[in-house]
Formats: structure tokens, C-alpha cells, sequence
């Protein structure tokens, strides 16, 4: 068994005391989650992150490893294990998004309850839990 790695963000931003959260839908799988992406090389999970989320939505942003990481691990149909190490990066403001149309159908910004129903996977709607609950305590 392989362990594939990947990394990525739960991109958020405040809009009039709000909390919004960036969500692609893949345009190979059809299924709604954050940015993300395997490490490539030497990159450190952070690097890898801010890439994916660069290549994927064209934000520059800065990936907060200190404080906040939720992994999300399950095995993958090739019968590899897939581990997926989430952060948090806020955006400031409303930068435009440039969506990376190999690779992402459509890509959004959601409130909480929105983003909630529109994650396909019961372990991502997990993540944006926790984070929600992180972030309304900052």
C-alpha cells in the first residue's frame, strides 16, 4: 500500500462580520471541497498548499500552519491510502478567482450553512465544522 499525500486549505474570508468559505467542485470527480493537491518533490505541506491554491483559484495567499490542521485520511479505490493535511489561509478583501478549468468546474464563495450542504464528503463537512468553530473564536 502507497500513502499519497496531499494538502490544502480551508480558504475563508470575513464579509461584513461573516464568515464566507471558498469551495471547488473537481471537474474529473464532480465533488465539492477546498483547495488542494498533492506535494510535489521537496515542497513542505505548506508550500504545497499555497501552490495548489495559487494554481487552482490564482490567490496568492499565506498558509497558516501554526495554529489550526485537520487531517482527513480513508483508503482510495486503487487500495493506496490517501492522507490530506487542511490549513487555514484568509483571503483579504475580494480578490478575483481564477479558476483553473482543467481541473476545477466551478468554484464559489458560501456562507457557513451553504458551505455545509454543498461539501460532498461527511468528513469535509467535519473539517468546515471545526473550523467554523475555530474561527468564531478568534
Amino acid at each position: 500500500m502507497t500513502l499519497e499525500v496531499s494538502t490544502g486549505a480551508v480558504v475563508y474570508r470575513r464579509v461584513n462580520g461573516e464568515l464566507q468559505y471558498l469551495l471547488e467542485e473537481s471537474a474529473t470527480s464532480h465533488f465539492w471541497g477546498f483547495p488542494k493537491g498533492h506535494v510535489e518533490g521537496d515542497e513542505t505541506d505548506e508550500q504545497a498548499a499555497e501552490r495548489e491554491i495559487r494554481e487552482e483559484t490564482g490567490l496568492h495567499v499565506h498558509v497558516d500552519t501554526a495554529d489550526f490542521k485537520q487531517v482527513d485520511e480513508y483508503p482510495l479505490p486503487n487500495g493506496n491510502q490517501k492522507r490530506t493535511i487542511i490549513y487555514l489561509a484568509e483571503v483579504q478583501g475580494d480578490p478575483a478567482i481564477t479558476r483553473q478549468a482543467s481541473e476545477i468546474s466551478h468554484i464559489d464563495w458560501f456562507n457557513y450553512e451553504d458551505a455545509h450542504m454543498t461539501l460532498t464528503y461527511e468528513s469535509l463537512k467535519v473539517i468546515l465544522e471545526k473550523t467554523n468553530e475555530y474561527l468564531l473564536k478568534q
